[in-house]
């Protein structure tokens, strides 16, 4: 869509995106806009959840909000909060490579948000450890495929269509059903196995496979302090705002699981360095990267 397709009124906006029906909302409306979805559709959410060995689980997060947002957020936030990168530099530039492709993963999430079955009241689930990612949510599969087929050339076919219709105007997917292709494709550059679909009951999980090279033990991860990150605090503040420049300091805080008041002094930091600044006020406002 282009920036004047979306000036224009909500109810108008709405009915442009074919999410409205004699002038009523449709379930999608709601499921893509609505800040608390899960207060009418039981299940409507996004939980990560980061595990040693076994069945032991680390720390957890739950994204209750707009599918949209949540489009924004859950990728982000494995990223600075659940994965670890390990530091390279090609003479003065600093790169970082991360256990799982981050298009990969983007665009696998982007799947479970669009062909999610909402209806059965069951959370998207992403579990992460040293070695594995699984992404997990309940589908209707169709009858004539198998999850062999899907790593195959497909057409595309959306349980939701009008969620799909959505994130496709939006900008988050095209509509040619190469998804899995794409995700195969990171996959392969980054170095790692294409992953692997499990389908069982009504519930299809795909399986990430970490870069060795980069996958680490536990003992090898620094202990968080304090509810802290391990340094690059202030990166991370940036990284965040730079993918949501109206997020709040009390989202920051929830994202990196810091204290409010670590957040405070470090943006506080950073705008006296001159590296952030903030526009209007607290309400309306929003951050600006220098």
């Amino acid at each position: 869509m282009t920036k004047r397709d979306v000036e224009c009124s909500n109810e108008e906006l709405l009915e442009k995106l074919g999410l409205t029906t004699d002038g009523k909302l449709k379930r999608a409306a709601v499921l893509l806009f609505y800040r608390n979805p899960h207060r009418l559709f039981t299940g409507c959410y996004v939980k990560i959840g980061k595990f040693g060995v076994g069945s032991d689980l680390q720390y957890q997060d739950v994204i209750e909000c707009s599918l949209i947002l949540i489009a924004d957020r859950v990728v982000d936030l494995i990223y600075l909060k659940y994965l670890k990168a390990t530091i390279t530099y090609e003479k003065d530039l600093r790169v970082e490579t991360y256990p799982f492709a981050r298009e990969a993963i983007r665009e696998a999430v982007y799947n479970a948000l669009i062909h999610c079955k909402w209806e059965d009241g069951i959370p998207i689930q992403i579990r992460i450890d040293d070695k594995s990612m699984y992404i997990s949510n309940a589908c209707v599969f169709p009858s004539d495929w198998t999850t062999e087929n899907l790593m195959r050339t497909h057409n595309s076919r959306p349980y939701n269509p009008d969620l799909a219709g959505t994130f496709y105007r939006a900008g988050y997917i095209e509509a040619w059903g190469r998804g899995i292709q794409k995700i195969c494709e990171a996959c392969e550059e980054l170095g790692t196995p294409i992953p692997e679909y499990i389908l069982l009951g009504d519930d299809l999980t795909v399986k990430f496979s970490a870069l060795e090279s980069v996958a680490l033990s536990d003992s090898k991860i620094p202990k968080r302090q304090n509810g802290g990150l391990d340094g690059g605090l202030a990166d991370r503040i940036i990284a965040i705002i730079s993918s949501d420049k109206t997020i709040t300091v009390v989202e920051i805080s929830d994202i990196l699981n810091v204290p409010k008041r670590t957040v405070e002094r470090e943006i506080k930091n950073l705008r006296e360095r001159g590296m952030i600044a903030r526009k209007g006020g607290r309400r309306y406002g929003y951050w600006e990267i220098m």
